[in-house]
């Protein structure tokens, strides 16, 4: 018994098995083929902490929907899966595990807490996969790599060597951000800036050995207790008499120095800035270039310390209170002022990070940054939308020493080791034996893991094999595209391209796709403070993988924003019931009437060349469109052209044929209908690939095809036919589209119900018009509810009472006598009027404009030439109308 599709379309019954057997074929996997073209994506790593949101999921469907498109274009398409270890993410989720069974972290000990990690990831990580596996991703899962598996270990110990052997990498203090209650130097990605509202208190400094002062302005006075000097611009003409001077800092009392230095903003605040170079980067900076001491306040819980002399011990927020309090007693509180700034927080747990300088490991970037620099701009890296390069050169412009070195313990250890004895440090992949300074026996690891960043710095090649020269490296490396967000540019995009012209000498990809955030329908983020995230894995239950990837990718425009409605989803799930019912009727006709894949072109009708040549153009055009990444206008072309041309249009057309057992030109259509579905089926495949592929299976069955070979994602993507010219047809088919949509709108506009009937007339004195109009009567019954049609060059013959629709060289007249309303045709006319006399306008401006007349191509003058001629006749027959009605 031959396979059918069942009546309604039923995500829930096909996305599960037709995912399965994707798996069990291998459709997903790559292997080394010199004979193919490779084209490889890596996948930004997803957390093992993580849950599917709208951002992965859009993320994931484009790489999806790229990778799909390459694989049926005949490339050796690999999309490379894995998942990143995330170390403070897992270490908190653990951390908060062990608290439920009242076990401390500490009390595990390193060993013992990295096995319950361990045990952890075993249980939960691969979570967030079995989800991308819901959305269709066709990863090569065979290939599921780790950043903390063997491989990608070895990986990071080998950079971490060089790096330190050519003296990139280095120890020392310098400021980086820290969270007091993770207890944990964090990087850039892990904090989040939002707008807090605070408060700037103005402070008085006195000058030493005068009776003035000077003014300063700060947002966190606890700090002052760690200042070691203030500044001023060495040209602002009020405070340059001071420079050299000190100042007498107050609760501390103790004297600072007057520094002149450039960074210090003349027009902000009162041109006075308090430096506290281990708290602040700018300070730090500052207090380098003027050799200033650098005074920690702070322990790791942002408690003061010993430095902080009688506020020690204290909170920092508690400290701030008792310096204004003491500050104000003293009288050197000028005033308070509300601001609201922008306060950097950690991701993870939301605490306030806190600038600190602290003994850290550090990766000097000013070398490694140079080669990633070069290659945007030369163009060997694009960025796509390419004004994302802005932000990537003023990240590299700006760029700092890395700080690489974290206080945890899930994560890679440091590879670097201490002489218990003599102090001395050895860098190696494995413990040394003996001190090779001192030759001491006993030497310690360092306690610290690195930064996540580091080991997903290197996930183009080190998931291929890299530091081995592999088969799979070699062959499949560098990448092609990257797919990711524009919040992540300068976190992990810089550092995989940095990294891969260090180790691999060749740029990690060649192009960058960024994509924008997906928000709530009010254009808000999508965050669980404010409630309005949307679980997609709910979205895919209700309405089908399929309907979520269509509404994610419609209207997205690289490195835009988009919106997400459910009003759209339902559209999308309405577009594949669509699809669906289009597909089931046209089988239904191809098993009532056997046809071979070759056709006389002679048994095509006008309307199967149109359709053909639609589907031909529309070849062409999403082709182009998916190679330059504009998915979104790709998939609204076949979106349109499935509902419109080929469903509403064509099917209609060709409805009287398959119904007739004795038209000669049914077996035409059939070959036709076949034809133009597998084409849009194909073009629609990457985006949708589970309705797709059950019916093209459904459609390959029924072909007396070998089933197992029917896949529609190993199938040949539909290339143009250069040779392929339907013009004439296009236009003739055009023109009767153009008929029926005015016969539409007239009989809307008069609220005429399809079920009543009317005799149509076409008048036009054009003979060419006339034959094609002739030849497509059939068209007028079906799609234009006619009862007869008549086809005249002149209105002999039509009653005065007739209602028109005019077209381009040819009016429509409909007798509907018994249900015309005059003073509506008047009024739709008079509407019609209207707009052709604002065309008009338009197009006798742009004739009579010397400037446009001079300087525009022949070709336009002459487009605007016709369209003149054709809106005065279209307004003469208009005129010619309202003038019958009112007499």
């Amino acid at each position: 018994m031959k396979k059918e599709l069942a009546k309604t379309y039923d995500p829930k019954d096909i996305e599960d098995r037709l995912y399965k057997k994707w798996l069990d074929k291998k459709y997903f996997h790559a292997k080394v083929d010199k004979t193919k073209k490779p084209f490889t994506i890596v996948i930004p790593p997803p957390n093992i902490t993580g849950q599917l949101h709208m951002g992965h999921a859009l993320d994931n469907a484009m790489q999806d929907i790229i990778i799909r498109f390459k694989r049926m274009q005949g490339y050796n398409a690999l999309w490379q899966p894995g998942t990143d270890h995330a170390s403070i993410a897992t270490e908190v989720k653990i951390i908060e595990q062990l608290k439920k069974e009242g076990i401390d972290k500490e009390d595990l000990g390193r060993e013992g807490f990295l096995k319950r990690a361990w045990q952890w990831k075993d249980e939960y990580g691969g979570r967030i996969i079995g989800q991308l596996k819901k959305l269709g991703s066709s990863c090569d899962w065979d290939r599921e790599r780790f950043t903390m598996d063997e491989g990608c270990s070895r990986a990071v110990q080998e950079v971490f060597i060089r790096l330190y052997e050519k003296g990139y990498i280095y120890k020392g203090s310098r400021i980086i951000n820290w969270c007091p209650v993770c207890q944990t130097s964090i990087s850039d990605a892990e904090v989040e800036h939002e707008e807090q509202s605070g408060h700037f208190w103005h402070i008085k400094y006195p000058v030493v050995g005068s009776g003035d002062f000077v003014e300063i302005a700060t947002t966190r006075p606890e700090t002052m207790l760690g200042d070691t000097a203030v500044a001023v611009h060495p040209e602002d003409d009020r405070y340059k008499h001071l420079i050299g001077k000190k100042v007498l800092l107050p609760i501390v009392n103790k004297e600072i120095p007057v520094v002149g230095d450039a960074y210090v903003d003349k027009e902000f605040g009162t041109g006075v800035v308090k430096i506290t170079p281990a708290h602040d980067p700018n300070d730090f900076e500052v207090g380098k270039r003027h050799n200033l001491p650098e005074i920690n306040i702070m322990n790791d819980d942002a408690t003061i310390n010993t430095n902080g002399g009688k506020f020690q011990g204290l909170d920092r927020y508690e400290a701030r209170k008792r310096i204004v309090k003491e500050l104000d007693e003293l009288g050197l509180l000028v005033k308070i002022e509300d601001h609201v700034h922008n306060v950097g927080t950690h991701d993870r747990c939301n605490t306030t990070v806190e600038p600190l300088i602290k003994q850290q490991w550090f990766v000097k970037m000013d070398e490694l940054i140079k080669p990633a620099v070069e290659a945007v701009k030369t163009g060997e890296i694009q960025f796509v939308p390419e004004r994302f390069d802005k932000i990537y050169f003023n990240w590299t412009d700006n760029i700092r020493d890395w700080c690489i070195s974290r206080q945890l313990w899930w994560g890679h250890r440091i590879p670097a080791y201490y002489c218990d004895k003599c102090g001395e440090v050895v860098v190696s992949k494995d413990a040394p034996e003996v001190c090779p300074k001192c030759g001491h026996t006993h030497l310690t690891q360092d306690e610290d893991t690195l930064d996540t960043w580091f080991s997903s710095a290197l996930w183009p090649f080190s998931t291929l094999g890299w530091p081995e020269e592999t088969e799979d490296y070699k062959y499949f490396y560098p990448t092609n595209v990257l797919v990711t967000g524009y919040d992540i540019i300068f976190f992990w995009v810089i550092r995989m391209v940095f990294s891969g012209f260090e180790y691999t000498g060749k740029a990690p990809f060649n192009k960058v796709l960024i994509h924008g955030l997906v928000r709530d329908a009010q254009g808000r983020k999508m965050s669980k403070s404010l409630g309005n995230g949307i679980d997609p894995l709910e979205i895919i239950d209700q309405y089908g993988a399929d309907a979520l990837r269509l509404t994610l990718i419609t209207g997205n425009a690289p490195g835009n924003d988009m919106r997400f409605y459910m009003e759209r989803v339902e559209a999308s799930r309405n577009f594949a019931n669509k699809v669906w019912n289009a597909s089931r009727f046209i089988m239904m006709n191809l098993e009532k009437a056997r046809t071979s894949d070759n056709i006389d072109p002679k048994a095509l009708t006008d309307a199967d060349k149109w359709i053909l040549s639609k589907a031909n153009s529309l070849v062409r055009e999403v082709t182009d469109n998916m190679e330059n990444f504009e998915l979104g206008v790709a998939v609204q072309k076949i979106y349109d052209f499935i509902w419109e041309e080929f469903c509403d249009w064509y099917i209609e057309m060709v409805k009287p044929r398959l119904y007739s057992d004795t038209d000669e030109t049914k077996a035409g259509a059939i070959w036709t209908l076949k034809q133009v579905l597998t084409t849009s089926l194909k073009l629609l495949h990457p985006y949708m690939p589970f309705v797709t592929e059950e019916i093209y299976c459904t459609l390959k069955e029924m072909e007396d095809s070998n089933p197992d070979d029917g896949s529609i994602m190993i199938s040949e993507w539909p290339v143009y036919d250069k040779e392929m010219n339907y013009s004439k047809e296009e236009e003739a088919v055009e023109t009767i589209k153009a008929a029926v949509k005015g016969i539409r709108n007239v009989r809307t506009e008069m609220n005429v119900p399809p079920s009543r009937k009317a005799n149509v007339y076409v008048v036009s004195e054009k003979d060419n018009l006339r034959s094609i109009f002739e030849g497509s009567k059939v068209f007028f019954a079906t799609l234009g509810y006619a009862a007869e049609v008549f086809i005249q060059k002149d209105k002999a013959g039509i009653s005065d009472d007739a209602v028109t629709a005019v077209i381009p060289e040819a009016t429509i007249y409909m007798p509907f006598a018994d249900l015309v309303d005059t003073e509506k045709e008047i009024e739709r006319l008079e509407k019609e009027k209207a707009r052709l006399e604002g065309e008009l306008k338009r197009v006798n401006g742009m004739l009579s404009n010397e400037k446009f007349v001079s300087k525009a191509p022949e070709a336009k003058i002459a487009e605007e030439k016709e369209k003149l001629e054709k809106y005065t006749n279209m307004m003469n027959q208009v005129t010619e109308r309202l003038a019958y009605f009112r007499k």
